[in-house]
Parts: C-alpha cells; sequence; structure tokens
C-alpha cells in the first residue's frame, strides 16, 4: 500500500508591513540625522506600507536637558531588545526593524537596503481597526486581527505627527529640532481573540493642534513585529 502523504496546513500571509522604532532623544547630538532620515521614509508616497515610531529615551536627559517626550518605560523597551540581540548596552540613534534587528538609525544606505528586503516579505498577521472615536482624553476603536492569535501580544500606540523644540541646554543645545512619528503613549496585552475593542488615555502633553495616530502592531513572544496599521485621528 502506497501511504498518503498528507500536506501541511497552508500559513496564512498577507500584505508586507514595516515598522520602524527609532529611540532618539534630543539631548544626544548624534540623534537629529536619524530624525530626518525617519521623517523622510515615513512620508515618502512609495512607502505606504511603512510605519514609523519615535520612542525619546531618558536616559540622556542627565546631560542637562529633559526630552519633554522621553520615558523610562521607552528606555526600558530598548533593554528589552538589547537582551533579545545579546548586546551589552543600549545606544541612540537605533533603529530596529520589525523586531527582528537593528542598525544605527541615521545609516540612510542601510535603512534603504532593509527596507527592501523586509517590503518583500509577507507579514504572517493582519490588523484591521475601525470606528475610531475621539472623546476628550480618551480614543476608542475596534480591531480585528487575522492568521494566528496564539503567542501574538497587541500593542495600542499613541503618535504626535511632528513637534518643533527649541532646546536650550545638553548636547543640541541652542538648536530648534523637528521631531516627527513622536510616541507618546502605548500599551500593549496579549491577544485572547482574533478582534474586539480597547482604549487609550491621551496623555496631558498632547496639545490640542497636534496631529494624531493611532497605531496598532502584533508581535510574538520573542518581540517580532508580524503586522501594523495606522490611522490618523
Amino acid at each position: 500500500m502506497i501511504p498518503l502523504l498528507l500536506s501541511s496546513p497552508k500559513k496564512d500571509t498577507y500584505e508586507p508591513v514595516v515598522v520602524l522604532e527609532l529611540f532618539t532623544s534630543q539631548g544626544c547630538s548624534s540623534c537629529p540625522p536619524a530624525d530626518v532620515l525617519l521623517e523622510s521614509v515615513v512620508k515618502d508616497k512609495g512607502n505606504k506600507n511603512i510605519i514609523g515610531l519615535s520612542y525619546h529615551v531618558d536616559y540622556w536627559n542627565y546631560i542637562g536637558w529633559k526630552d519633554p517626550f522621553s520615558k523610562s518605560t521607552f528606555s526600558n523597551k530598548q533593554r528589552d531588545y538589547g537582551n533579545k540581540f545579546y548586546s551589552s548596552s543600549i545606544y541612540t540613534p537605533q533603529v530596529v526593524i520589525n523586531g527582528k534587528e537593528h542598525f544605527v538609525g541615521s545609516n540612510k544606505q542601510k535603512m534603504n537596503a532593509k527596507l527592501k528586503s523586509y517590503l518583500s516579505k509577507p507579514s504572517s498577521n493582519s490588523i484591521s481597526v475601525n470606528d475610531i472615536s475621539r472623546k476628550e482624553e480618551l480614543v476608542s476603536f475596534n480591531y480585528k486581527v487575522e492568521g494566528a492569535t496564539d503567542d501574538r501580544m497587541l500593542s495600542v500606540i499613541l503618535v504626535i505627527e511632528e513637534r518643533i523644540t527649541s532646546v536650550k541646554r545638553g548636547e543640541n543645545r541652542n538648536r530648534t529640532l523637528k521631531n516627527s512619528n513622536i510616541v507618546v503613549a502605548e500599551q500593549s496585552f496579549d491577544l485572547k481573540t482574533s478582534e474586539g475593542q480597547g482604549t487609550i488615555i491621551i496623555p496631558e502633553l498632547v496639545n490640542p493642534e497636534d496631529k494624531l495616530s493611532l497605531v496598532l502592531v502584533t508581535k510574538t513572544d520573542d518581540l517580532d513585529i508580524t503586522a501594523g496599521v495606522q490611522k490618523r485621528l
């Protein structure tokens, strides 16, 4: 008797999405070129599937300038990546691409090469978000994740499109900096079901004139990013 060959289940794949997480600081003199590069990449009309997230770390604040967007939780997030990549130290400006590898955030040549590579690879999840409403300090929404969710986390992120700051002290003293894609709030939870409702609080540092975006990202327990979506509020 000839044994039957059972084919393995087909793995779902979806349109490629690249999430760039830049760890930066207004107190770091090497960071402005990386901030500019991230902005140019995200605004490029040919890069509609790229999501830029700028995380301002707090370990540069001791130099004399307290970055208004810096948070210790963002520094800890970078340290988690450091543990994943077996790095003995963390640095700025650092870009992490889809949670899988890192490089110096101002390296344009490497940025372009990595984007070309990752945009050719399908995502293993897809996220849709709808019924978004903003009432005073709260944003609420519905979401649906396609693909496997067994080992997935969902991160909900609020992003300011851009802000201009006059830096008075530190390594960038007397400079006027434009930061973009600034993460101002983030919360993560394990996915129990493929769809549901969520909310996130708008922090006080957001001004009425700021343009905000809601970003949802799925990731594995190993911090690999498997999908992302961005909606402007």
